[in-house]
């Protein structure tokens, strides 16, 4: 167990030492015990956590704010709109002033080509941690979330295969966050990975070698196919999402097209029949139904999209606890 994370920015856990999230993992399963227990764990009392929102937000806002509820500090919602960011507040001010202000500060910025960019700014002038709530690259405590669920489910993770797919989706071009934290950090546990997409949805491919380089020293396997029935084929976890067609083209309506070529990549009953026996089906949240995914997927037996959100609690309550106590 690390004991030297206080004051630790968490932007990306490319950036973190296996053994410092093993102490992650670690902290949130006992906090979740002693929630399950009722155990009060008043870690950061009087702290304050400073949360800053540059796009909406259901179980992101919800988790953080009732985590430090439970770790008996406070969580100071701040909707960017309602600031002073438009007239002139800088990101190295948002750093300095909410720093001094507060104990921590959590930023949801996703416009691409901005946001990761924003949270380092932030962080370089803060004297407090900076904690990545989503940007346009990454989503680290989703992506913890969904380890600790895959942990749950399969015990030890070694050996066992996710399939993190492009999924159809009409809504809005979603971040490539989500993915491109997931495909980094779960070889890093021993699971062998499959990035599924069509072409025209590729992700940033610094973090796509990244990923090859984690799971060739994990000795577990990379693999990447534009054929989704072959990519849930057998596989344990079937991590199926949409997300935007940045890289081939920022025109909304070209975006359009790219997607309605590919209506079918759906998980539905048939698809998941042909993964493994015990495997899930996982979600972030919110999902497109009937586009990205069935009914009978999403709401049935091997669902375990509300476990995930779940852990967006547990797992936070630790990051915060061990990076601001």
């Amino acid at each position: 167990m690390q004991t030297h994370l206080r004051g630790r920015d968490v932007i990306d856990f490319q950036e973190w030492t296996r053994d410092e999230l093993d102490t992650v993992l670690d902290v949130a399963f006992e906090l979740k015990r002693d929630r399950a227990l009722g155990r009060p764990h008043p870690y950061l009392q009087d702290k304050v956590l400073a949360m800053l929102f540059f796009f909406a937000s259901t179980r992101t806002r919800a988790s953080f704010e009732a985590g430090m509820a439970q770790l008996g500090g406070h969580a100071q919602f701040i909707e960017s709109r309602s600031t002073q960011i438009a007239h002139g507040d800088t990101a190295k001010e948002i750093g300095e002033i909410l720093g001094r202000y507060n104990d921590g500060i959590a930023i949801r910025n996703v416009d691409w080509g901005v946001g990761n960019a924003y949270l380092r700014e932030v962080a370089r002038a803060s004297r407090v941690p900076v904690l990545n709530m989503q940007c346009d690259q990454f989503h680290p405590h989703q992506a913890l979330a969904d380890l600790m669920t895959i942990i749950e489910r399969f015990g030890d993770p070694r050996g066992r295969t996710a399939t993190v797919s492009w999924a159809c989706a009409r809504t809005y071009s979603k971040p490539l966050s989500v993915p491109q934290s997931l495909i980094m950090l779960l070889p890093r546990f021993g699971m062998n990975v499959r990035l599924v997409h069509p072409p025209e949805f590729a992700l940033q491919p610094e973090f796509v070698e990244q990923a090859r380089e984690n799971a060739h020293r994990s000795r577990v396997s990379f693999e990447a196919l534009d054929d989704l029935d072959a990519g849930i084929r057998g596989t344990d976890v079937v991590y199926a999402k949409s997300w935007g067609a940045v890289l081939t083209t920022t025109d909304p309506a070209e975006e359009a097209r790219l997607v309605s070529r590919y209506e079918s990549w759906i998980t539905d009953d048939l698809r998941l029949a042909t993964a493994g026996d015990e495997a899930v089906y996982m979600h972030p949240l919110p999902a497109e139904r009937g586009v990205e995914v069935t009914d009978g997927v999403i709401d049935g037996p091997r669902s375990v999209v509300y476990d995930q959100a779940e852990n967006r609690l547990h797992g936070q309550k630790a990051v915060m606890a061990l990076t601001m106590a």
